[in-house]
């Protein structure tokens, strides 16, 4: 009875056997159509496939420290690129007044000065209020470093010393001064963003 009781379990097995790998052929040739075809190299007597996935970056979030650096240098590159014509204006005009000036009696003086200030204020004065405390700090050095003159020195010539203390006064109020003096070291990157204005030419001077 026991013989007979394993003949039929192995029996079964071989029945289930034989439906097994029929029904995985069947498979096989029912997915034949499914197969994708990669490319191999041949390692030794093996033969490998090879799948070039696609390429991606893997950045790390950048630090609080550099993140505030690159603010900081992207808020000071856009000042120097909107203020800069300004400067280079500023620098035109002054040197067109003085060798103006320098022919003129203090009467003729004083009428010129008048009628220049009403042309520039006309010229100028909505694009300058619109600029932001920070970018009139960035104008004042720049003018300093086209004309050679600081701002406060540049309204004395002009206007005399009364003129050039109230609007010293001014600018204390904002946060700004008019004496900034501009310094290639302490100012290094004003510098290296207008040698790149002047190297690209990105700039037009307002006439």
């Amino acid at each position: 009875m026991r013989i007979r009781l394993q003949q039929i379990i192995v029996s079964l097995f071989l029945v289930l056997g034989m439906s097994l790998c029929h029904r995985s052929a069947m498979a096989q040739e029912a997915h034949g159509a499914d197969v994708i075809p990669l490319h191999a190299i041949v390692v030794g007597q093996d033969t490998v496939p090879v799948i070039t996935l696609a390429i991606f970056d893997v950045v790390a979030k950048m630090p609080k420290a550099l993140r505030k650096e690159r603010e900081r240098w992207s808020r000071l590159r856009n000042a120097v690129y909107v203020t800069y014509p300004y400067a280079r204006s500023a620098a035109r005009v002054l040197k067109d007044v003085n060798s103006r000036l320098a022919t003129m009696n203090k009467k003729e003086r004083k009428a010129f000065l008048a009628t220049k200030e009403k042309e520039l204020k006309a010229q100028f004065g909505d694009k300058l209020e619109n600029l932001s405390v920070y970018q009139g700090k960035v104008l004042m050095k720049l003018i300093d470093r086209e004309t050679g003159q600081n701002c406060f020195e540049i309204i004395k010539e002009l206007k005399g010393g009364f003129n050039a203390r109230v609007w010293q006064t001014v600018a204390f109020f904002f946060g700004g001064n008019l004496k900034s003096d501009y310094d290639k070291q302490e100012d290094h990157d004003i510098e290296v963003i207008v040698q790149e204005l002047e190297m690209y030419q990105q700039y037009r001077v307002y006439n």
